[in-house]
């Protein structure tokens, strides 16, 4: 019997909590940020449906601005 591999891709995409459970800050201080230019606006993905793209947050928090 053949057994399946799951192999997990990269989040590409991160909602308002993802991004405070990464950088270990608040969602209220993730809408600071955006709103300071410290991070990227989010990108509209749908009606209800707002994210940020990881690589740019990371880009900007890294100091290398996109």
């Amino acid at each position: 019997m053949r057994q399946s591999i799951h192999i997990q891709e990269p989040i590409e995409w991160a909602t308002d909590i993802q991004l405070a459970a990464i950088y270990s800050i608040s969602r209220p201080t993730v809408w600071r940020w955006t709103h300071e230019g410290r991070i990227p606006k989010p990108h509209k993905l749908g009606p209800n449906c707002t994210r940020w793209k990881l690589s740019e947050v990371r880009a900007m928090l890294e100091g290398g601005q996109i």
